[in-house]
């Protein structure tokens, strides 16, 4: 189990990013008709609000997660950068109309570097998201088993 210092430190900053990404996503909410893609400035809003809540119940649940020093940093990290990055991925792509990658949200084809790097965030966070509700499923399961 990891040093209830750390533990604590990270819970709350997870809370503190949950909100924060909540905000953003309210906030990107306000901009959804002047977007190149106001569809895919919709998508930008709801992955924001999401986001920010999954970040937020993760920041109550974390220390109820039963896993090493090492697998809570890298879970940690690794859901910061997909929660941002989901919600970064998607308001590039409602900015500039680009995003290939998402159809459903209407992305039309970018520019190779725009939809590169859209493609990139894309498939990072999904393995990253991937990852993380493995990793705290284990966690909780553990933490059940131990009761």
């Amino acid at each position: 189990m990891e040093n209830p210092e750390n533990n604590k430190r990270r819970s709350d900053w997870l809370l503190f990013s949950g909100i924060l990404l909540f905000l953003l996503g309210l906030l990107i909410g306000m901009f959804i008709p002047m977007l190149a893609n106001p569809r895919m400035g919709l998508t930008a809003h709801l992955e924001g609000v999401m986001n920010g809540m999954f970040l937020a119940i993760l920041g109550i649940i974390w220390n109820k997660l039963v896993i090493s020093d090492k697998w809570l940093s890298i879970t940690f990290w690794l859901t910061l950068y997909g929660s941002f990055a989901n919600f970064s991925a998607v308001i590039i792509a409602a900015i500039t109309g680009a995003g290939k990658l998402m159809p459903m949200a209407g992305g039309k084809e970018g520019t190779a570097l725009i939809e590169g790097l859209i493609s990139f965030l894309l498939i990072t966070l999904a393995l990253a998201m991937i990852f993380i509700c493995i990793v705290v499923l284990t966690g909780l399961y553990r933490n059940l088993r131990r009761t």
